[in-house]
């Protein structure tokens, strides 16, 4: 039982560290933290992403850019625009290395306040670094996988940032409902996300992109990741940004 274990760690582990640190901090400024306390986050961001580290900067400004441009030619990632899932995780593959790179030149207003740690950046997402993370998965399937298919697991755990990343931006650009119209085809992908730790309240968050807390509009809309930040806050790691009252009389009949 260690590999499943050791997996679905990894799964939640890289999983929140990408929708903590890299999508509601650095992409949305939704809570603030000290120099110190970032750099830290930055590190762990590199452990628990480890093979498939992805830069604050480069996701950062490619996330605003899809914000901004949600289901248009300019989009980064839209199902709108791409055939397959393939071609989509492709093309965001391509956006994200120019930006994070700098061979990609974007307005300011994507870049203003996103965090960068350049010669931390080049070090975390070198092939090196990537190898060595690599390694050390594939000797954890060496020393505890006990049937075949455990390793069927292995190279999803060398592609889970990518992975976590196609499942929101195709998915929940296709199915589920949506609690606010729009002008994109956001919609929020699972009722209750246990999976995604609140990234599939999609539709929630493209209505309030600031908002930390994803879920929250109806009953069952449980936010893993917010109950964290809540407990961040209280702690004094982070400083919470005061959070916009959401009427439930606005909020439209699920489709």
């Amino acid at each position: 039982m260690i590999i499943p274990v050791f997996f679905i760690a990894h799964w939640y582990l890289s999983l929140f560290f990408q929708t903590f640190f890299l999508h509601r901090y650095a992409s949305h400024r939704a809570f603030t933290m000290s120099p110190f306390t970032e750099k830290l986050f930055f590190v762990l961001t590199w452990i628990f992403q480890g093979s498939n580290y992805l830069s604050a900067y480069g996701y950062g400004v490619m996330h605003r850019m899809h914000h901004a441009f949600a289901d248009t030619e300019n989009d980064p990632h839209s199902p709108s625009y791409d055939e397959t899932i393939w071609n989509m995780m492709w093309k965001t593959k391509t956006i994200y290395s120019a930006i994070a790179n700098g061979k990609l030149v974007v307005d300011q207003r994507f870049t203003e306040g996103v965090p960068r740690w350049d010669a931390f950046d080049r070090f975390a997402r070198s092939w090196p670094s990537r190898i060595m993370w690599g390694a050390v998965y594939t000797l954890m399937y060496v020393q505890f996988a006990t049937a075949w298919w455990m390793w069927l697991l292995l190279p999803v755990q060398f592609m889970l940032s990518p992975i976590h990343g196609a499942i929101i931006n195709w998915f929940a650009h296709k199915y589920g409902y949506r609690n606010f119209e729009v002008g994109d085809t956001s919609r929020n992908f699972l009722p209750v996300d246990l999976l995604m730790m609140g990234e599939s309240y999609h539709n929630n968050h493209h209505k309030y992109g600031s908002r930390a807390n994803f879920g929250g509009i109806r009953w069952h809309e449980i936010d893993p990741t917010y109950f964290i930040i809540r407990i961040l806050d209280k702690l004094r790691i982070i400083r919470l940004k005061p959070q916009k009252e959401i009427r439930i009389d606005k909020v439209r009949a699920a489709a």
